[in-house]
């Protein structure tokens, strides 16, 4: 490489460096919202989709990189800043949805609910998350390392399975009568607040807007202006664990994953702050479940809460980088878009683009892996993008085993947090060596 380009990367590091990390992050997540943005848009455009198609496709992207962004800030939240490895996440996500049903369904539904007020449902099903993970934390928190995934993951599966039994499809408790659906799920939910803002003037106004654009219709409006909300909850949230990481509590939850024992012998209470953050993501968690099935897929059953969707969340968390929020949200819009959403489609974008011709697509898989002994891939490639649903988690174990010898940090995962509330490795001006305690004065990551 010549000195010019070498001159050119150091004054482009230089000014990256000139940035306040928040307008940085920022930026980051703007970037990468954009980009998928414009690919979602071009794959829509060649599958022929309309103006109204292409944008239900665009708040499709959006409110799933929203949820996940949300359920991936709950789990760095444990994992991240207190090596908690909780494999449990959809069992939490499940309890805050039914809850979140049970407490504002209506009291005349299928299963019945208490009728309570929106507002009241959704703190109430985060309350109620929080103390099934307190819980599951007093026997858990006593375990380390694989014991501990091991029982949250059998948690979860207990949540499911409950939900899923007959008794509890419909139970009485104190004369209420209270339910899960069962095997059917929970369908009774309190009104969306933004179908209702859609039938007043406001709404009116808006859809004006779009028609400008050419969506005509009002459900994919809805859809956006829903994840638009998701996703300002997404910001409340991660303000909150910014504040939380970087205050005596969150520098706690750093000294005892680095070491419990070291941050116990200084006289914390290693296990009360397990338990205080393992039911403050719970309740993150539960929070993510409502957002996500209720008013998202307007579904909930049983079989939504299956494992996968924790290795999904982890999964979006080791690319972003486990310890770092704005890697938390850059790993769920990369998982969610790029992972999820989009090989739903790409069999059908690479059919308009002609990939595929002369490509064969066995039915078997044996069909497919057969001519690789005459090292002719095409039947292999053809079956992979036929059968992306069966094959993604092939694809989604390769990618983990990329990550895991390439870049095991993820993407932000290699910045360094300083212990104190504000950087002492930055020397001030017209300060000394001996004011920064002999640092060298160099740029901190953080």
């Amino acid at each position: 490489m010549s000195a010019g380009s070498l001159g050119g990367l150091d004054a482009l590091r230089e000014r990256i460096g000139e940035i306040d990390r928040p307008v940085l992050d920022a930026l980051m997540v703007l970037g990468m919202m954009l980009g998928l943005y414009a690919v979602f848009a071009v794959v829509g455009s060649v599958i022929g989709f309309n103006t109204t198609g292409i944008f239900r496709l665009l708040a499709n992207l959006t409110l799933l990189t929203a949820v996940y962004a949300l359920a991936v800030l709950a789990l760095n939240l444990q994992w991240g800043y207190a090596g908690l490895f909780n494999i449990g996440v959809a069992g939490f996500l499940a309890v805050g949805a039914y809850s979140f049903g049970m407490l504002s369904g209506s009291p005349t539904g299928s299963p019945p609910g208490l009728g309570l007020p929106l507002w009241l449902g959704v703190l109430g099903a985060m309350l109620v998350t929080s103390l099934v993970g307190l819980a599951t934390a007093f026997p858990a928190l006593r375990l380390r390392a694989d014991y501990l995934a091991i029982a949250t993951l059998a948690i979860s599966e207990v949540i499911r399975l409950t939900v899923l039994s007959r008794p509890a499809s419909q139970f009485t408790v104190a004369g209420v009568t209270l339910g899960t659906g069962g095997g059917q799920g929970f369908r009774n939910w309190p009104e969306n607040p933004i179908e209702a803002l859609f039938d007043s003037p406001a709404g009116d106004a808006i859809m004006g807007v779009f028609e400008a654009v050419g969506v005509t219709t009002t459900p994919p409006v809805e859809g956006f202006v829903y994840a638009l909300v998701v996703v300002l909850v997404v910001g409340v949230v991660y303000l909150l664990l910014s504040r939380t990481a970087n205050s005596p509590f969150g520098r706690v939850l750093k000294a005892i994953r680095e070491d419990e024992l070291v941050a116990s012998s200084l006289g914390k209470d290693t296990r009360a702050f397990k338990v205080k953050v393992f039911m403050l993501g719970c309740a993150l968690m539960g929070l993510a479940g409502i957002l996500w099935y209720v008013y998202g897929l307007n579904a909930v059953e049983p079989a939504s809460f299956r494992p996968d969707i924790t290795f999904y969340v982890f999964i979006a968390l080791i690319i972003g980088g486990s310890g770092s929020n704005t890697g938390s949200v850059l790993g769920a819009g990369l998982f969610a878009g790029v992972l999820f959403l989009l090989p739903q489609y790409l069999d059908n974008l690479l059919g308009e683009v002609g990939f595929l011709r002369g490509i064969s697509t066995p039915s078997t898989f044996a069909d497919a892996v057969g001519p690789l002994a005459s090292l002719d891939v095409g039947p292999l490639v053809g079956y992979t993008i036929a059968h992306v649903d069966q094959m993604r988690f092939v694809v989604v174990g390769v990618l983990l085993v990329y990550l895991m010898q390439r870049r095991p940090e993820g993407l932000l995962g290699h910045r360094i947090e300083p212990a104190a509330a504000v950087d002492l490795r930055r020397r001030p001006e017209g300060r000394g060596a001996a004011t920064d305690g002999g640092a060298s004065g160099g740029e901190s990551d953080e």
